[in-house]
Order: C-alpha cells, then structure tokens, then sequence
C-alpha cells in the first residue's frame, strides 16, 4: 500500500507550489499534488498548462506541459466507489475520503531554462531558454511549481517547443498542442502576430499531414 506524501506546514509553502516529483525521466516526469490547507480534492493542473521544477546539479529550470491527470485511491488495490454525496457531504460525512486519494499530473519537458550561481551561493536565471531536451530532468522529490504568466510568455518567444509536443508519446498530441497555444496567447493578450506564427510554424510541421494541422487550428479559436 502507497502512503500519502508527507506535508509540510502549509505557511512555509509557496502558492505556486502545487506538487512533488515522484517519477521521473529524460522527457516527461509525473508529479503528485500536494494536499490544500483546507479539507478539499488537490487542485489538478490543466490540460495544457505549464509546470516547471529543477535539476538541482545543473541548476536548469526545466519547463514542462501537462498532458495527462488523474485522482485515484492511494491504495492501488481497492477502487474508489460511489457514495452518491455532494462535496459539503463528503466534507461532513466522510471527511477520511480527502485522506484516502491522490491526484498526480504527467508533464512533457518542453526545454530549461539554466542558472548561474552567485557568490552567495544562490543561483540567479540567465534568461536564455533552450527548447529542447536538457541534460537531465528533475530529480525525484523535487518541487513543481505553476509558472508565471511571465515566465511563459518568455519561453514562448521562440516556436520549437511545438515540435516537442507533437511528439509526446501517449499523449493526445494535437490537443495538447492546441491547448498550449490556446493559454500562452491568452497569456499575451490576445497577440495576434504571435497566433500567426505559430500558425506557421504548425503548418512547416504538419506539411504532409493538412487534416491534422486543420483540427488542431479548429481547436485554438482566437
């Protein structure tokens, strides 16, 4: 039987700090979410929306995509039944239930973002993103954080990144490529020349295959 992850004191943790690495390899990890203050479900990430977390040797930010989540039973063994409660119900009766499932969040690693390190020790972002796969992912039990809107519209600057999710393993890839340039043009306003490129850069990707790059252009409505 799996146990909970350990909580920390709610007040020591960042509000971007949603979960924990507890998988992990060279193109995606899969992380838990952390449990609310209040008694509540974990806040599952969107589909499509961005993740990062640190490798602690290169101190690389890396920058993921969600592509894939779940709630299940902690223990693998016994399924989740029916209880036919409201959530205030489940709240007030059978309060247990909050204790007794998990929510995890598969990411494809979509690039990083590296560090230097600072005489004091601390390490401080260069600003220069690669949109390929690092040197190594995130360790085990390493934070994952929301990213800023910011921090994403940085990261967007270029379009490599499209590539990568085309050909996540899995995955519904021209959803989640859909989904991701759907949140970062949000993210910048409504940017009409960046949709444009991206549209673009869909369209050099996707050239032999026109009905793939029309449903995931269906998708994006701007």
């Amino acid at each position: 039987m799996r146990l909970p992850l350990p909580q920390f004191a709610h007040e020591h943790r960042h509000p971007d700090h949603i979960a924990e690495v507890i998988e992990t390899s060279t193109t995606e990890f899969l992380a838990q979410c952390l449990d609310p203050e209040e008694l509540n479900f974990p806040l599952m990430p969107p589909f499509g929306s961005w993740v990062k977390s640190l490798d602690e040797e290169s101190g690389n930010q890396i920058y993921g995509v969600v592509y894939f989540a779940t709630t299940s039973p902690i223990d693998s063994v016994h399924r989740a039944r029916a209880l036919g409660l409201s959530l205030d119900g489940l709240r007030e009766q059978q309060p247990q239930i909050f204790a007794m499932l998990k929510t995890e969040f598969r990411a494809a690693i979509a690039g990083f973002c590296p560090h230097v390190e600072q005489q004091n020790g601390s390490r401080r972002p260069t600003g220069i993103v690669y949109q390929y796969i690092p040197p190594r992912p995130p360790q085990i039990h390493q934070a994952v954080y929301r990213c800023q809107p910011s921090e994403i519209v940085h990261f967007t600057q270029q379009f490599d990144f499209l590539r990568t999710l085309l050909q996540v393993p899995g995955a519904p890839v021209d959803a989640l490529t859909a989904a991701a340039i759907r949140e970062v043009y949000q993210l910048r306003g409504a940017d009409h020349d960046w949709l444009v490129q991206a549209g673009r850069t869909l369209s050099v990707l996707l050239k032999d295959d026109y009905d793939r790059l029309r449903l995931i252009l269906s998708q994006i409505h701007p």
